[in-house]
């Protein structure tokens, strides 16, 4: 992945709009909604925002106020199987559209969402 590519594009306020457009969708979601709570979703965008400008942007505000990601572990108290990441990924792909992400960098962004969402699965298949 070509983390400098995508972030000459996108850059900050780039992110902070795909993750804006993506929360936007959850508090009415039936799948994923009821994972957020209504007083910390404002705090779940910017770890999301911080997370992503973290990983692909190399900001180091992510680190300096959580530490580690450690994603799988984070996300542990919630049932994530195969219908949540599928989910996560159609409302991300939504935001993605919606925000005009380019071809080329969303060409770059999908698998790297499809893997992040599949390593948080934690709920195997019935």
């Amino acid at each position: 992945m070509n983390e400098a590519a995508i972030w000459a594009e996108m850059g900050d306020e780039g992110f902070r709009q795909l993750v804006t457009a993506f929360y936007r969708r959850i508090p009415a979601d039936d799948l994923l909604g009821p994972m957020y709570p209504a007083q910390d979703l404002a705090g779940a965008e910017e770890r999301l925002y911080l997370f992503l400008c973290f990983r692909l942007g190399g900001d180091t505000r992510y680190q300096e106020q959580r530490g580690h990601p450690r994603l799988r572990m984070r996300h542990m108290p919630f049932r994530i199987g195969v219908a949540e990441r599928d989910r996560w990924l159609q409302l991300m792909g939504e935001a993605m559209t919606e925000c005009e992400v380019g071809a080329e960098v969303r060409s770059e962004l999908e698998p790297f969402f499809a893997q992040v969402a599949d390593f948080m699965r934690n709920q195997e298949p019935t």
